[in-house]
């Protein structure tokens, strides 16, 4: 029995594992961060920008690693740039503005009666 190594069959199968191995071997290797070594600054004006006209008040007084896991989570494209703009977004955090002690909680009383007549002499 002779096999039949150039069958239209064998060769379309053999090309497509041929295929797969290359793909799997081969995708890390292209990959590129095109966000590394960036600024935070950098990267604000590159990606947030567009919705965002200031990164003032995003960070929300959050910690650097509940800030930094929000942006790696949804936002950035690696640890390191996330990193890296929770830094920026924090060194521009603007803090809320601090109620006055003296400050009345309460608009003053208005009386609901009118004033009384003045009497004449």
């Amino acid at each position: 029995m002779v096999l039949d190594l150039m069958s239209p069959w064998r060769l379309r199968h053999g090309l497509l594992v041929l295929g797969a191995i290359v793909l799997l071997a081969g995708g890390e290797a292209f990959a590129q961060n095109l966000d590394r070594g960036k600024t935070g600054q950098k990267l604000f004006a590159d990606s947030c920008v567009t919705c965002h006209r200031s990164p003032r008040g995003l960070a929300k007084g959050r910690i650097h690693l509940t800030l930094t896991y929000f942006l790696r989570q949804h936002y950035s494209s690696g640890s390191d740039t996330a990193s890296a703009l929770a830094d920026y977004l924090q060194s521009v955090d603007t803090p809320p503005p601090a109620k006055s002690r003296g400050a009345a909680k309460h608009s003053p009383r208005v009386s609901q009666r009118p004033p009384a007549s003045v009497p004449q002499r």
